[in-house]
């Protein structure tokens, strides 16, 4: 019945159109997929009405008529858009690889160093120890506090010292007496003698006994002296400006027994503070072809700067001078041992730390070419650069390395002064990749490349 229906539309449709006007033809098209779309769905439906009478007409209504295009644009063409000539010629060429960050190497003298790792050391390390025997009275000090020189920090039992004292000066003044006795004497049978009213004999025992008094009474003097001294040794204190370690023996103990060195308490003195490291053979003799088989004297020697940095950085923020170097090579290392000496007002170095100790080598590098050090990079091959070449295709370059100087390092050889390196964005290139190179200024070697 559908199909008859159909059928018998469609012949009203065909009549229609020689007869009609074109809204009924619409009309009875609409009738058709109307039954049709009964069965086929909605969707159906307005799939083909849109197909036949144009988006967004409704069914029974005209399709709105297209906007007549403008003269001279052809059709398709948007609305707005601009003539096709003017965008041919503002818009950009393509770029013809990631754009990356370059610099030119940058030339200067430099000063070619020596740079070995060691360690520092204190000064003056001294274990405080009690010279009397007696019970520990008292600490005077807290545990890694900073004392200056002369501070009192123990303190042994005194009273048996201070009674020793006294006991001294008592035997001091008796033999004074004595002496004065004797000498009195002495003058008395002098005169005597001379009269005939006394023998020599006497005159010569009493000279005998002034001079036996006087020896006496300098030893009295000398107890006098030991017994102050080992009253001062019942305070033991700081021998010069240093920080304390922690207490060794707490009060109530018998400190400074017979044969026995007891220590009490360790104290470092941290300003100045030594660096030390060993200096190899070789080293040793470039240094001293550097400046001609010249050998240094002691002054000169005392002159020579050091800089010192630690492990966790690239500079080398402390500076010194040489102390000490060993008079000859150590036979089990093969190394001669350099001590320098600087200041360390706020302790920032500690004994033990692992230091970089910088030296000059005795040398200068007229025309250094310099790069940023985090340019470089490593394979197996050895450490090598990232350089764009004339026809903007990145070349892996091999470098020779020299002396670091603050973030720049010195190459020796593998690089030219008008080449570019690659000093950014380098996960983003290979070798042989082309590239957009972007020429950085030298002082600002941290900018980032790319769009």
């Amino acid at each position: 019945m559908r199909s008859r229906f159909c059928a018998a539309i469609s012949r009203g449709w065909l009549r229609a159109r020689g007869k009609t006007s074109r809204r009924h033809s619409a009309a009875a098209l609409a009738v058709a997929f109307a039954f049709l779309g009964g069965s086929a769905g909605p969707g159906f439906s307005e799939s083909w009405w849109e197909k036949m009478m144009g988006k967004g007409a409704t069914p029974g209504q005209p399709a709105p008529a297209p906007d007549a295009a403008p003269k001279n644009e052809a059709p398709g063409t948007p609305k707005n858009a601009p003539p096709a000539a003017n965008a041919t010629k503002d818009t950009p060429p393509a770029a013809t690889g990631p754009v990356v960050p370059v610099i030119q190497p940058k030339t200067q003298s430099v000063t070619e160093y020596i740079e070995l790792t060691g360690n520092a050391a204190s000064v003056n390390t001294v274990k405080l120890i009690a010279r009397v025997e007696g019970y520990l009275d008292s600490i005077h000090f807290k545990d890694g506090q900073i004392v200056k020189r002369g501070d009192l920090l123990f303190t042994v039992q005194q009273e048996q010292y201070k009674a020793q004292l006294i006991q001294a000066e008592a035997q001091a003044k008796a033999q004074e007496a004595a002496l004065y006795y004797a000498n009195v004497e002495v003058k008395r049978y002098t005169a005597l003698e001379k009269q005939g009213a006394a023998a020599q004999v006497v005159v010569d025992n009493w000279n005998f006994q002034a001079k036996k008094t006087a020896a006496e009474l300098a030893s009295a003097r000398a107890q006098v002296d030991i017994a102050k001294l080992n009253l001062s040794y019942t305070e033991v204190r700081a021998p010069f400006d240093g920080q304390m370690g922690k207490h060794l023996v707490d009060p109530g103990n018998t400190v400074g027994g017979a044969g026995q060195q007891t220590v009490l308490a360790e104290i470092l003195q941290l300003d100045p503070i030594y660096v030390e490291a060993n200096l190899s053979e070789q080293d040793l003799l470039k240094v001293r072809a550097n400046l001609g088989q010249h050998r240094l004297t002691f002054a000169e020697l005392l002159n020579i700067p050091v800089e010192v940095g630690i492990e966790n950085g690239n500079s080398f923020p402390y500076r010194g001078t040489i102390q000490y170097v060993a008079p000859g090579i150590d036979p089990q290392t093969g190394t001669l041992l350099v001590r320098g000496i600087l200041r360390n007002p706020n302790r920032t170095l500690l004994p033990g730390f692992f230091v970089r100790i910088r030296a000059p080598k005795g040398r200068v590098l007229s025309d250094a070419l310099l790069v940023p050090d985090r340019a470089l990079q490593s394979d197996q091959g050895g450490r090598y650069l990232l350089v764009v070449n004339p026809d903007d295709v990145v070349e892996q370059r091999y470098v020779q390395l020299g002396p670091l100087n603050g973030d720049l390092r010195v190459i020796q050889s593998g690089l030219n002064g008008d080449d570019r390196v690659i000093i950014g964005d380098l996960w983003r290139v290979n070798p042989g990749a082309k590239v957009t190179p972007k020429l950085m200024p030298f002082d600002q070697p941290n900018g980032e490349g790319g769009p």
